[in-house]
């Protein structure tokens, strides 16, 4: 029987998932109906009903496994980033070859961010490609071994155009909120908007979107293609939501959280599901797959939220404090607000003034904002670990490595110093 060892569960009240203190019941939240994710409608995984109710010594266990198993097996540690290597290397030419236009404007902005030296580590692809192989099931048998791997050949190439397609949505999302925020650098260069303006900007973040369906469209998979166009509306709510809050909304880490994953889960929990469907996989694993992205999305924002208060503009390659001189009110505010409810009026009355950002950071210095956003994102961190655990057993060496490198990518988002 596969096991769902380390999956936490969450408290349940009224339909929305309960949020209160670290200490007691830390966050979760139910989405709103048009963007709930498949566990939260379907309580059954691998056959066995999970009963969400938060509970912190389960992240414990879950650690304390995590940690047998890495002390016993120091040589099996992987960097996942080397394991794709060659591949990422393969997908960031046909990135740059995807963004090509024949207006030598256009094609000078969409090429903006997928150059050699200012393309980043592409995370997301590398995450999709791990899954990818970690998801890997042994096809029947054919009548050659031929067949058998032009089957995996077709397959593999189609996961590599979902890697694609994200990285492109992912940038394209960049580049409009660079605009929406008047940001003037990214990734330690200027950006976009700064260097071409800002109806360049948006004109090339169309572009790579409509780059990315094409790509999806060349797919002909109905339910991958509704996937990725969720993910575009989850994109456009987050943004609206955390331009539009009321007084209750902005000091809500419900809120707040509901938001995060729309801007920022959305994207790699569903091409991770896509993945897996393209592979023929049951609903069971595309939904552990689904929440493996959800949860390590959720604790890669979390600890940008925190590098924003305690990193430097050239390991960010931002301007520090940039969310709350931008009026964003992020986790280490919305704990500290918990411990000073005064700081609430300040939240209220926005940072538009510097006076009221120092006062939120005297504050914030004096609370456990930071410490505690990151124990939530290790959580996080931890639940995203556990559903790669609970994923159907495979002796394969190579799909052995691909899951130790998905699980070590949970320990470096939440140890990141940029």
């Amino acid at each position: 029987m596969m096991s769902v060892r380390g999956l936490a569960r969450l408290a349940k009240s009224r339909g929305r998932w309960v949020y209160s203190s670290l200490e007691s019941a830390p966050l979760l939240l139910e989405l709103p109906s048009h963007f709930r994710n498949p566990l939260q409608s379907s309580p059954q995984v691998l056959g066995c009903r999970v009963i969400y109710a938060w509970a912190s010594n389960a992240f414990s266990t879950a650690r304390q496994q995590a940690d047998l198993r890495s002390s016993s097996a120091v040589e099996k540690q992987v960097d996942p980033f080397s394991v794709v290597a060659d591949e990422l290397s393969i997908l960031a030419d046909r990135l740059r070859s995807l963004v090509v236009a024949d207006v030598p404007e256009l094609a000078s902005a969409a090429e903006y961010f997928f150059k050699l030296g200012v393309e980043g580590k592409r995370f997301r692809p590398t995450v999709l490609l791990l899954m990818a192989t970690a998801l890997d099931l042994p096809i029947q048998r054919q009548t050659s071994e031929t067949a058998v791997n032009a089957l995996s050949t077709e397959l593999r190439t189609r996961q590599q155009c979902i890697a694609e397609i994200t990285e492109m949505i992912h940038v394209a999302s960049l580049l409009h909120d660079d605009v929406l925020d008047d940001a003037d650098t990214r990734r330690g260069i200027g950006s976009l908007n700064y260097v071409m303006g800002n109806k360049l900007a948006v004109l090339a973040g169309n572009f790579l979107l409509s780059r990315a369906f094409l790509a999806l469209a060349s797919l002909k998979n109905t339910e991958v293609a509704s996937l990725l166009a969720k993910v575009v509306d989850h994109l456009v709510t987050g943004e609206i939501m955390q331009m539009t809050t009321t007084s209750d909304q902005r000091c809500s880490m419900e809120y707040y959280m509901e938001k995060t994953y729309c801007k920022t889960a959305s994207l790699i929990s569903n091409s991770c599901k896509a993945v897996a469907l393209l592979a023929g996989q049951s609903a069971e694993v595309s939904n552990l797959a689904f929440e493996y992205g959800k949860n390590l999305g959720l604790a890669f924002q979390l600890i940008d939220d925190v590098l924003d208060f305690t990193g430097t503009s050239t390991s960010l390659g931002k301007g520090s404090l940039s969310d709350i001189r931008h009026g964003i009110v992020t986790a280490p505010i919305l704990f500290a607000t918990e411990e000073f409810p005064e700081l609430r009026v300040i939240v209220n009355q926005g940072f538009e003034k510097s006076s009221n950002v120092d006062r939120a950071l005297e504050y914030l210095s004096m609370s456990s904002g930071i410490q505690r956003t990151r124990e939530l994102a290790a959580k996080h961190a931890s639940l995203a670990s556990a559903a790669i655990d609970a994923l159907p057993e495979n002796e394969d060496e190579v799909v052995q490595r691909s899951r130790r490198a998905l699980v070590e990518l949970t320990h470096t988002v939440i140890t990141r110093t940029k």
